[in-house]
């Protein structure tokens, strides 16, 4: 009996621990769950270089608070792409209420996810996103999952970008704890990190460990994601993200 009970309390402090972040930014309203979704804002964060006084090949991957409660628990993150002397972006993503759920198509990049700034997390220019342009529209053909979108565990809009971050050569890069879903690896149990420098073993993006240079350590349970990051020293709760040093937009030389 007492063993049962120090089960049962185990889980509760868990589960407590899991939900304090998401509910801390609910409670403060940090998090914008009034309003419909047809009238939140959608402006230009200003973060990407107009294509009429830009020429080179742009590769911009960018995260944003979810709409409503969704954003309490973590991101939707999206890939920006447009080729040298191009007059507009497109965008990758996968949409919920779409089928399939992939949508490569033109857009503005860098605006507001209905009524969430975006933060740009990695920037790509010339050359190198000239080289990776080809691939991520290739990769997005191929996405295992067009016709299947769950919120939790997966596979949602960050699964999608996860699972391209591996199969694009040179896209490598951490994902934030934030993005609900990357944990989900199609089947598999087993595989290396989205930043090629670790490897995460990983239940149906329920359960996992993850073990990596770039994103530290983590450990997900019931899809929300909790760690440390030992190279630039930071820790990183559920809903929260990350509390420490920043990390740096992802800006090859």
């Amino acid at each position: 009996m007492k063993t049962l009970f120090l089960w049962l309390l185990t889980c509760v402090l868990m589960l407590a621990l899991l939900l304090a972040g998401p509910a801390w930014l609910l409670l403060t309203d940090r998090v914008e769950t009034g309003g419909h979704w047809s009238s939140a804002n959608r402006d230009s964060a200003g973060l990407a270089p107009l294509p009429e006084a830009y020429a080179p090949a742009v590769v911009q991957v960018y995260a944003a608070r979810a709409f409503s409660w969704r954003g309490a628990f973590g991101v939707h993150i999206w890939i920006a792409t447009k080729a040298e002397g191009a007059p507009n972006y497109r965008l990758h993503q996968v949409l919920s209420w779409r089928r399939p759920t992939v949508v490569s198509a033109s857009d503005t990049p860098d605006r507001a996810w209905f009524g969430q700034a975006p933060t740009l997390l990695a920037d790509y220019r010339g050359s190198q996103a000239a080289r990776l342009i080809p691939l991520i529209e290739d990769a997005a053909t191929r996405y295992p999952q067009v016709n299947l979108y769950r919120v939790w565990p997966g596979p949602n809009s960050n699964s999608f970008i996860a699972w391209m971050v591996r199969q694009i050569d040179g896209l490598d890069m951490a994902l934030p704890v934030t993005a609900v879903g990357k944990d989900y690896l199609f089947g598999s149990w087993f595989a290396a990190t989205p930043s090629g420098t670790g490897y995460q073993f990983s239940l149906g993006g329920v359960f996992g460990v993850m073990f990596a240079w770039e994103e530290g350590v983590e450990l997900n349970l019931l899809g929300l994601s909790l760690g440390v990051d030992v190279l630039r020293p930071g820790l990183k709760l559920p809903g929260i993200g990350r509390i420490g040093m920043t990390r740096p937009v992802i800006r090859p030389e």
